[in-house]
């Protein structure tokens, strides 16, 4: 029997509606609730007003006048623009520096072949595996002794410690992937090292880079720990540790602007993965082959 014969008879399983309904709208209809109904409630909370907020009396799943005071508190009445600058710059920044360091090591693990290649890009792997509530201690001594405390600078050096060994391990599955012959024939042709990592193997490797800067871009958009410990004053603060610190008065939580600046601190980075969406799949299938 054809395998295109097995495939039809597979998907005639999905011909009737109950089984569809069963096996293909339900599940996915519970995926998507799930998915976004955290957003949902960002939203109808970040535009109800004080007094449906604290009601006991409303549906706390609708909202019966909204009101966009929150939002004008946010960004007129708090430091969030500074925030969202901040976190803006050390995220690009940061991202950008540990891409550069990725490609080199993981061109120089994958490609030169050299002895004990493979222990090192496991130790680089497993050097991701170490949680930053161990490493922010040693870290924050380092940027203690630099002079850095309270400075972008003391984020932008210190989150490439776990975004570089996360991009060059998925840099290291990409390069696999790309022939060997390619850049033997380069060599023949008396190319460089560095014009065939220029030339051949970054442009290649397109989808696996934005791939991995996506994921930088995302680990160091959401970082609390690091941003909580090195930075203090309100106009340095991230948008994760100012949210969080700045719009919570001891036991009085503001949630209309909590919301309202969690739905705004979420929105670049649902914007880059769905202008980068094509090649982030693609990349993703080009960096898990073996």
């Amino acid at each position: 029997m054809r395998t295109s014969d097995v495939d039809t008879q597979g998907m005639s399983f999905l011909d009737t509606l109950p089984r569809r309904v069963v096996t293909v709208y339900i599940p996915l209809g519970i995926f998507v609730f799930v998915l976004l109904f955290p957003f949902y409630w960002m939203v109808i909370t970040s535009v109800k007003p004080d007094q449906e907020l604290i009601s006991r009396e409303g549906n706390p799943f609708l909202v019966l006048a909204p009101t966009l005071a929150h939002f004008n508190k946010l960004i007129f009445h708090t430091s969030y623009p500074a925030w969202l600058w901040n976190t803006m710059v050390v995220s690009v920044v940061a991202t950008f520096a540990s891409l550069a360091a990725s490609v080199l090591a993981a061109y120089a693990i994958e490609r030169l072949r050299f002895q004990g290649s493979r222990q090192v890009g496991l130790s680089i792997f497993l050097a991701y595996l170490v949680p930053p509530s161990i490493l922010f201690i040693p870290l924050a001594h380092i940027v203690f002794q630099l002079g850095l405390f309270d400075t972008r600078w003391a984020l932008i050096l210190t989150y490439p410690t776990f975004l570089i060994p996360f991009s060059t391990w998925l840099l290291m599955g990409y390069f696999r992937s790309i022939p060997y012959e390619l850049e033997e024939c380069a060599l023949i042709d008396g190319a460089t090292r560095w014009q065939i990592l220029w030339k051949i193997i970054l442009p290649l490797s397109v989808p696996g880079l934005i791939s991995a800067g996506i994921f930088a871009f995302t680990l160091s958009w959401n970082e609390f720990i690091y941003a909580l410990t090195f930075v203090s004053s309100s106009e340095v603060k991230t948008v994760a540790v100012g949210v969080v610190t700045e719009l919570v008065e001891g036991d009085v939580y503001h949630w209309g602007a909590l919301m309202a600046g969690a739905l705004l601190g979420s929105l670049p980075v649902a914007i880059i993965y769905s202008f980068f969406v094509e090649y982030y799949v693609s990349g993703m299938t080009g960096a898990v082959k073996e």
